[in-house]
């Protein structure tokens, strides 16, 4: 980790070594091809597809400030923001009963 480490918008912890993941604010399948994206955690990025689906990231959650108001995003960012920033999970996640 170096003091020129991008950083997460969603969780504010540095992103070490280029282990970014490039989130599409508005879904590729939902006309974002092309469009704004933001340079996350890979475990950051993983929760955000296991909890919203394409359609709900297109059409409530499609800027950094509307994903951190969900508040399912909004305890895993609590909890994933005491942890070191190049943490991730070893177990796979999966996609999240609704």
């Amino acid at each position: 980790m170096t003091n020129s480490d991008p950083i997460c918008p969603l969780c504010n912890r540095p992103i070490p070594n280029g282990t970014g993941s490039l989130h599409h604010l508005i879904p590729k399948l939902k006309g974002g091809k092309g469009g704004p994206t933001v340079l996350l955690h890979k475990i950051c990025h993983k929760e955000v597809h296991a909890t919203l689906t394409e359609a709900e990231l297109a059409r409530d959650f499609n800027t950094v400030e509307s994903l951190r108001t969900h508040p399912r995003l909004n305890r895993f960012l609590d909890w994933v923001r005491k942890r070191p920033p190049g943490f991730h999970s070893k177990v796979p996640g999966r996609r999240r009963g609704r």
